[in-house]
């Protein structure tokens, strides 16, 4: 959502602004209201459905200086496939509908591996072109209202979302746009778990369905990873072919 600040403004103006502000605090709705709200504001149904391929291209900075250029191609019914390209090396991890898999040169191979358990977990989230909000009850997942919080200065919904594989994500919605501002999740890394924040922004309409072009992954209040969507093309075509997993290269025979 853009927030902008105009100056100069007056004290007194500002003052009543923000009285305004909180005395006009939305009133709760249900939690079906909400998602509906929020699928409106994305464009719809039948325009987000309309949608059969997506492919999006950016960079991932992993760390200050250190940016890795990243394809990610999605197509219908639930398909993936990211590739990111780190040190002239790239790291590919794709899900066909039923198999997940990864090439990752930097575990010392150049053979496609079955996705370990939390890989696949998110490859198949991230599949699923509608999201885990859209028919969510279809899905078997389950959607609790939290309640209303400040989020810096944007009033939102915190919606509690279990999906049908157990995981847990809490997802903040702006009361006045109704599109996702934030979302929360715990990952398993390195034999511990860890809560992550992405922030999500920067909405911008491709085929008349809003898409974020700007993603911020927070631990502990920190900046771990940011993402910078240069361009999505909706409807392109994509051979199946690409979310495969390939065979293993035959062994270099040596006399």
């Amino acid at each position: 959502m853009s927030r902008k600040i105009w100056f100069p403004v007056l004290v007194l103006a500002l003052s009543c602004a923000v009285a305004f502000s909180q005395a006009a605090k939305p009133a709760t709705l249900t939690v079906d209201e909400i998602i509906n709200k929020n699928i409106k504001a994305m464009g719809g149904l039948d325009n987000m459905r309309a949608i059969k391929t997506v492919k999006a291209t950016g960079k991932i900075t992993l760390a200050p200086g250190v940016d890795a250029p990243a394809i990610l191609q999605q197509k219908r019914p639930n398909m993936v496939r990211i590739e990111l390209t780190v040190q002239g090396k790239t790291l590919v991890q794709a899900y066909d509908g039923t198999t997940a898999w990864e090439i990752n040169p930097f575990e010392g191979s150049s053979d496609p591996q079955k996705a370990s358990e939390e890989d696949t977990r998110d490859l198949q989230e991230q599949a699923d072109m509608d999201g885990p909000l859209v028919d969510y009850k279809t899905k078997g997942n389950t959607v609790e209202l939290v309640g209303q919080e400040d989020m810096e200065g944007t009033n939102v919904y915190k919606l509690k979302l279990t999906l049908k594989n157990g995981d847990v994500r809490y997802v903040y919605i702006d009361s006045q746009s109704f599109l996702v501002l934030k979302e929360t999740s715990k990952r398993k890394r390195q034999g511990g778990e860890i809560e992550v924040d992405t922030y999500v922004g920067d909405y911008k309409p491709v085929n008349n369905v809003m898409f974020p072009f700007s993603f911020e992954g927070k631990v502990a209040g920190r900046t771990v990873q940011q993402i910078s969507i240069d361009s999505i093309q909706a409807n392109v075509p994509i051979d199946d072919a690409i979310f495969k997993m390939p065979a293993a290269k035959p062994a270099t025979r040596t006399n």
